[in-house]
């Protein structure tokens, strides 16, 4: 067959043939859209800065992916296979700016095809500020009580302080940084805890792994009571002397349980003084002695020392 005649065969009916190519061709990608799968993840948005700035207004912490593919290939990528982020690295100013929302592709999105992926909102608006750095104390927030009869002595955090990084606006007028709540309601012992410590703003960035241990010391709940004009009693005087005390009497502060202190009463030698290395008439200083039982801590006492005047009796040879 001649060229002129394979030509003209071929161009015979062409606008047939090309229509039957268009429909072919049509019923293909119309064949090959059936068969992708559409699939929606939510993924975190990160905003890239230089490092002398921070966004310094509210943003979008997570953005709407839709990822379109073949089934098989689709259903294996998870959320952490997907990054999206905002660069405004190249800006070195405060102030409002815009950027699109890009995203990539790691770990089982690698390699997919075909593979399309959206996302919502494709155009993130951001405020921009200087960023600082501040070393603030951390205090733990206690709530409630510890049992009937027992107190919080003391507590430990660690660490004590924590550096945070955020906007020159936002962060400079805070002054601390709390752990979460820490409830001592029915407690009587001695406890530990790890405990997260609260971010006051989604655009500070604490460093270290954002907990602390607490620590706290609970004991027996202790009451004070103070008993006044106690008498002092002499021991050991010999016979032949007798002793000027000057009337003075005592006094104690101490300390332990309510109940025990409402029942004490000082016995009649609570206060004692020894004479019994007395041997001739003068004027001693002798330290005084007091009888406590160990429920209760003694935390005043007077006097220590009595001052006493010693004489010979009379009728006495």
């Amino acid at each position: 067959m001649s060229s002129n005649k394979l030509v003209a065969k071929i161009i015979e009916n062409w606008p047939v043939k090309v229509l039957s190519v268009a429909l072919a061709l049509i019923l293909f990608v119309f064949n090959r859209l059936n068969t992708l799968t559409t699939r929606p993840l939510s993924v975190p948005l990160d905003i890239e800065t230089s490092s002398a700035l921070a966004p310094a207004s509210a943003y979008p912490h997570n953005v709407r992916v839709n990822l379109r593919g073949e089934d098989e290939g689709v259903k294996a990528i998870s959320e952490h296979d997907i990054e999206a982020y905002v660069d405004l690295s190249r800006y070195e100013d405060g102030g409002l700016y815009s950027a699109p929302v890009q995203v990539r592709k790691k770990g089982s999105a690698l390699g997919i095809e075909p593979l399309e992926i959206a996302v919502y909102p494709p155009k993130i608006t951001v405020q921009l500020d200087q960023r600082i750095i501040k070393t603030l104390p951390l205090t733990a927030a206690i709530r409630g009580r510890a049992a009937d009869g027992f107190d919080l002595v003391s507590y430990t955090l660690s660490p004590q302080e924590v550096v945070i990084a955020g906007p020159r606006g936002s962060l400079e007028s805070v002054i601390e940084l709390e752990t979460d709540s820490i409830e001592l309601d029915g407690r009587n012992g001695d406890f530990t805890a790890v405990v997260n410590i609260v971010n006051p703003s989604q655009l500070f960035v604490l460093r270290g792994n954002g907990t602390a241990e607490f620590s706290c010391v609970i004991r027996p709940s202790v009451s004070v009571r103070s008993i006044e004009d106690i008498l002092i009693v002499l021991t050991g005087l010999a016979p032949e002397f007798e002793a000027d005390t000057g009337g003075r009497t005592g006094s104690i502060r101490i300390e332990g349980r309510q109940s025990q202190l409402d029942d004490f009463q000082p016995p009649p030698d609570f206060f004692t003084v020894d004479c019994s290395g007395i041997s001739a008439p003068g004027t001693y200083t002798l330290p005084v002695v007091i009888d406590l039982s160990r429920d209760f801590s003694l935390s005043r006492r007077e006097p220590e020392t009595l001052s006493l005047t010693v004489i010979l009796k009379e009728n006495t040879f």
